[in-house]
């Protein structure tokens, strides 16, 4: 069998995510709670995109961020690194915790005093579907 060189992702090589540029349809996240997280810092890259089936962005909230009520059409897993969040059914994640979320589930949550700094890793580029009050319901 051949050898296949590994693909390799260096982080400071990959710009921060502009999601109304860029986007495909049905990935795309509200106008306002693109604004919101532009006003308050809140930033998104996506490092791998694809390679061997896999998906992973890195994100970077502020403190007390809500991420408003969404699903995904794909299950995911989400790895945060500093920080922390309480979702909306009262799970709360810290550092080094993780979480499976499946397809179809609708979640969101409420970034901690320190903000948070997570990984989300998927097996496809997931469509998302924000909750009938809007981006900025919880």
């Amino acid at each position: 069998m051949p050898h296949i060189a590994p693909h390799v992702f260096h982080d400071s090589e990959i710009d921060w995510d502009r999601p109304l540029e860029t986007a495909e349809p049905g990935t795309r996240p509200p106008e306002p709670l693109v604004a919101e997280a532009e006003r308050t810092g809140a930033r998104r890259k996506k490092l791998v995109r694809g390679e061997c089936g896999f998906f992973m962005n890195r994100s970077v909230l502020p403190a007390d961020f809500k991420v408003p009520a969404h699903e995904h059409d794909h299950a995911e897993l989400l790895v945060v690194v500093r920080g922390g969040c309480s979702l909306a059914d009262g799970v709360v994640l810290g550092p080094d915790d993780a979480i499976v979320i499946h397809a179809n589930t609708r979640y969101g949550f409420t970034c901690g005093p320190n903000g948070m700094e997570f990984l989300t890793i998927r097996t496809a580029e997931a469509g998302v579907a924000f909750d009938a009050n809007g981006p900025t319901g919880t």
